[in-house]
């Protein structure tokens, strides 16, 4: 893409899936272009390798801080005051991944809203963004984040309807495309044609969600650039535009906090 600076706003990139290659899969990812990484924290397990990588990347790996819904479950109270007492002590990128999953398990359904709620809530008076996880949850995600006024960030993995995009887009909040854009049967390309790109910014999710040639394979922030161009395509502009957009799109969601 001759060198456009792209910017991978979700990357799960301590992740054990990196194990063997961490540091030269990152390099991999420089060398494509992809020159700033955003890091989801899950939970407390999650943070020390987040944090090393920030040590190892400066200026490259940004770390958010936040509990995923997917690990609200007994020690939910615990695992908040951790987030809570990290937010205190030192600057972070964004609070996430924050948000609500109804896919794999209900039973925590009443605590993940709790949670949700109280992490946006704090977003305010830090003015952090958001990154929100909404699957098998996006109307109940847009109805919390209404009950808020203030709240800005992104509804990362994107996979709704126009009528849902434009929902969100009226509230000030960006749409993050990843791999699933180059899915065939996703539909996700007549959604992106219909929006445009002004509250669209780029993410791999890796290692999950890999794009097209590499569907079904870990995913890594190299690949950011096959969503980038599968965009170009769909918007019948050259990635370099894409490239150009998506990027003040994550600067304006990051860089102002």
């Amino acid at each position: 893409m001759n060198n456009a600076q792209l910017i991978d706003t979700h990357c799960h990139l301590y992740s054990e899936d990196f194990f063997d290659d961490r540091t030269e899969m990152i390099r991999r990812a420089i060398a494509t272009g992809v020159d700033r990484f955003m890091l989801p924290n899950i939970d407390s397990r999650s943070i020390d390798g987040m944090l090393e990588l920030e040590q190892e990347f400066p200026g490259r790996c940004f770390p958010m801080m936040g509990l995923h819904p997917c690990y609200v479950k007994e020690d939910a109270d615990d695992q908040l005051e951790i987030v809570r007492d990290w937010l205190a002590v030192r600057k972070f990128i964004a609070i996430g991944e924050i948000g609500l999953d109804f896919y794999w398990d209900l039973a925590f359904k009443d605590k993940q809203l709790e949670v949700f709620r109280k992490q946006l809530e704090w977003s305010l008076p830090y003015r952090l963004p958001v990154v929100i996880h909404s699957r098998n949850s996006l109307r109940e995600c847009i109805d919390v984040v209404k009950e808020f006024t203030g709240i800005r960030g992104i509804f990362h993995c994107f996979g709704g309807s126009v009528e849902e995009a434009e929902e969100i887009m009226d509230l000030g909040m960006y749409l993050g495309i990843g791999g699933v854009i180059t899915f065939k049967k996703a539909g996700l390309d007549a959604v992106v044609r219909e929006i445009g790109l002004s509250r669209v910014v780029l993410e791999t999710d890796a290692p999950y969600l890999a794009p097209v040639p590499f569907r079904g394979k870990r995913n890594e922030s190299a690949y950011l650039t096959h969503i980038a161009e599968k965009l170009a395509e769909i918007m019948e502009i050259e990635p370099q535009e894409v490239a150009r957009i998506t990027t003040q799109n994550a600067a304006n969601v990051f860089m102002q906090s």
